[in-house]
């Protein structure tokens, strides 16, 4: 079962360094998708959040997602995935 993870962020956002940093740190792989690039993917986070444009959004296997999540909320829905 692939365990796929998309991450939405941009360099400048400080929320995005720290969810890329807690992935990074415990071995999890994900896309990373820089919305300041990707105008596309700019839609999609704003499609995702209902109109803002909140970063970084993270998009699981199961169709769920997390908005700008601590890493305690990252921590749990990554283990609740049995991905950590």
């Amino acid at each position: 079962m692939s365990k796929e993870i998309t991450m939405y962020g941009a360099d400048w956002c400080g929320d995005c360094r720290r969810s890329k940093r807690f992935l990074d740190e415990n071995n999890v792989a994900y896309n990373y998708i820089d919305v300041e690039v990707d105008l596309a993917a700019a839609d999609k986070v704003m499609e995702i959040n209902g109109g803002m444009k909140s970063i970084p959004v993270l998009v699981f296997e199961d169709g769920t997602h997390m908005t700008e999540p601590s890493d305690n909320d990252l921590k749990a829905k990554l283990e609740s995935l049995s991905i950590l």
